[in-house]
Order: C-alpha cells, then sequence, then structure tokens
C-alpha cells in the first residue's frame, strides 16, 4: 500500500493547508484528499509542484508499506 505523508512534510516545512493549496495551485479541497490519504492519483505535475514547494523529494511525500491493504 502506497501511504501518503504529505502531511508529515507539511508540519516539517511548517505551511498550511491554504497556504500550500494556493502556492500549487490546487484547491483546499483536493489537496486535503490527498494529505488525508483518501485519493485515487495524483499527476506528476502536481507532484512536481508539491516537492518544489516544499523543498523535498516524492519519497518524502509518497511510501510504499508492504503488508498493509489496500482499501480496493
Amino acid at each position: 500500500m502506497i501511504v501518503i505523508n504529505l502531511d508529515v512534510m507539511m508540519a516539517k516545512r511548517k505551511i498550511g493547508l491554504s497556504e500550500l493549496a494556493t502556492r500549487v495551485d490546487l484547491t483546499q479541497a483536493n489537496l486535503s484528499i490527498l494529505k488525508n490519504g483518501k485519493g485515487k492519483a495524483i499527476r506528476f505535475s502536481t507532484l512536481n509542484r508539491i516537492c518544489k514547494e516544499l523543498g523535498c523529494q516524492p519519497g518524502d511525500i509518497l511510501e510504499y508499506v508492504e503488508g498493509e491493504e489496500d482499501d480496493e
């Protein structure tokens, strides 16, 4: 299962949901869905913008956890 650690990176960078949403040109609702691990997909362009704003790598946000079950 892929685990989303966006909330961890946001906390490390001390940036709130609304500020990051504005910076990466996403709605707060869509960013919240992603942050809470409820999203089913992410565009590479969106991931690129998030990583650029947070100064991180995709692997800092996305983590594969073996043995965890998907919701599918």
